[in-house]
């Protein structure tokens, strides 16, 4: 059996959290956000890349770290999250119009000049553009895997959109503690 090449794919996770429904996200956005930094950690102490993928919110001269600067700005959850996963020199991004990572973004190429084959998904939301990027990476044949406490999502619509995923063998879903043993 061949060792994977594994990258941590964490999406859309710089918001400022100005949107419908986001007073209902906060709370398990920072609890995400807290997982997610432990992935990262670990992903970076062994080499293995970190790629933030982010919506743009429709402001297209808005690049990646003016995104970073502006959640970092401003109070609450939007400042606690961008401290927690703020990225570190030697991460990788990728601004996406839309909810998959894929979608009109170079991260195919990225994945492959990277010699990924593994992508550990994580941020938010579950049901939205983290389910969209699984359905997408699956469609090209990336093993795919999401960090079950790694991912936020809104009520009952997070574990609707997980178990999607996982019956459509579009992901292995696995508790964060599995991950970090393997």
């Amino acid at each position: 059996m061949r060792s994977s090449s594994p990258a941590l794919l964490v999406i859309d996770m710089f918001t400022l959290f100005d949107f419908p429904a986001a007073d209902r996200l906060k709370p398990g956005a920072v609890r995400a956000a807290r997982q997610i930094a432990r992935l990262a950690r670990q992903f970076r102490l062994r080499g293995q890349p970190v790629i933030h993928a982010n919506d743009n919110f429709a402001n297209w001269q808005l690049d990646f770290k003016e995104l970073v600067d502006a959640c970092l700005r401003t109070p609450g959850a939007s400042s606690t999250i961008a401290r927690l996963l703020q990225p570190e020199p030697g991460d990788y991004f990728v601004l996406k119009p839309k909810h998959s990572a894929f979608l009109a973004t170079p991260l195919v190429v990225l994945l492959a000049k990277l010699g990924v084959d593994e992508l550990v998904v994580c941020g938010m939301t579950a049901e939205s553009c983290v389910a969209a990027t699984c359905f997408d990476s699956n469609a090209r044949e990336y093993d795919t895997v999401v960090v079950r406490e790694a991912v936020a999502g809104i009520g009952r619509a997070k574990a609707t959109a997980l178990r999607l995923l996982e019956d459509g063998k579009a992901a292995r879903v696995v508790p964060l503690q599995r991950y970090l043993a393997q």
